[in-house]
């Protein structure tokens, strides 16, 4: 699966490799909505609504080719992502370094992330206003938009 790193690193790496607590996992897993910080080029922060979810202990949302975060990425591979509880005013705000997964195993890895989110560990899924779309359409649809997924390495977590 190839990986895509922007070439610029973070100037500070404080908390290398932070773990999830359980708190802050079970919180993950309840509550999919946050907003995505990303740099522009001009060094302001860009933000955007996304939907996140855990996927394999991993924090996975998705993206498109072509879309300004993706580009944003691309250049400085920073990120805050402030995930909000469904139903309170609980959040976690998590500093990451993005890794962007793209290429032959993206549609198969939006799978597996829409299914997490939705939770429909197998069947039809809803996509782009259609409740119900058949596995191999909803495949079909990754390709074709050219989704990507945006794993987070977190290296600074508060909140809760």
């Amino acid at each position: 699966m190839p990986r895509h790193r922007a070439a610029t690193e973070p100037p500070i790496l404080h908390n290398v490799g932070v773990q999830w607590t359980a708190d802050q996992q079970t919180f993950l897993e309840q509550n999919h909505g946050a907003a995505m910080i990303t740099l522009r080029a001009d060094g302001t922060p860009g933000a955007v609504r996304v939907g996140v979810a855990l996927v394999d202990g991993k924090l996975w949302s998705s993206g498109t080719q072509g879309r300004t975060r993706t580009r944003n990425l691309r250049r400085d591979a920073r990120s805050t992502v402030f995930v909000y509880e469904n139903n309170g005013f609980r959040y976690l705000t998590i500093e990451a370094q993005v890794t962007i997964l793209e290429g032959p195993s993206a549609p198969e890895q939006n799978l597996k992330l829409f299914r997490v989110m939705q939770n429909k560990p197998s069947g039809a899924l809803a996509w782009s206003g259609n409740p119900s779309v058949p596995e191999d359409e909803f495949l079909r649809a990754m390709v074709d938009e050219q989704r990507l997924i945006y794993e987070f390495e977190p290296r600074h977590v508060y909140g809760l």
